[in-house]
């Protein structure tokens, strides 16, 4: 019986799925740690990023977006209005309706939302070769690709292609002068 455990537990630690789950939910926990400096939740982080893709959606689609529930949302969207970070405007289209926006205040926080990142990445990324990097990168971005093909057009956010670093390094280095000076100008 202890050998029938054994074979189970060494399997799911090679298997896909799980490992997956398993360092997005590890790299979340690092990107908690090293985003403490930010005064933003991880979920708010996520919020503004995906607002900051799709202004002007209504919260039943960013709710869809994010795959959380849409009251959940509202809770986090009413916080988050009320700290300056997202406004509602009323949608031409529907006067019961309202779509999101970011703020002011909320566009420099994004190089920093994204440094931050960057930072959680290299760590990840540490014990890999540049060219390891790009290469689990882009298997990662093929597997996206195809199981994004077999998902429902609607529930699916696919990665921009022109958002995808040549390096790691080379993404940090990009962005270290304007994320500086926006730390700097707070």
């Amino acid at each position: 019986m202890a050998s029938y455990w054994g074979c189970f537990l060494l399997d799911l630690e090679r298997s896909f799925g799980f490992l997956v789950n398993d360092v997005a939910r590890l790299f979340g926990r690092r990107f908690d740690h090293n985003g403490r400096r930010l005064g933003l939740t991880r979920a708010q982080c996520r919020t503004l990023g995906y607002l900051a893709r799709n202004e002007g959606i209504n919260q039943a689609g960013l709710a869809d977006l994010l795959e959380i529930r849409p009251m959940t949302l509202v809770r986090q969207i009413d916080r988050m209005q009320e700290a300056g970070w997202i406004e509602r405007q009323p949608d031409p289209a529907d006067r019961r309706a309202r779509r999101l926006y970011l703020t002011a205040k909320a566009r420099p926080v994004l190089g920093r939302i994204w440094a931050v990142a960057n930072e959680t990445q290299d760590e990840a990324l540490t014990q890999l070769s540049p060219g390891e990097a790009r290469t689990l990168i882009d298997l990662l971005y093929r597997v996206h690709a195809t199981l994004s093909a077999r998902v429902p057009a609607d529930r699916v956010v696919p990665p921009r292609p022109s958002a995808r670093p040549a390096s790691v390094k080379a993404m940090a280095e990009a962005e270290a002068g304007p994320v500086a000076a926006v730390e700097v100008g707070q």
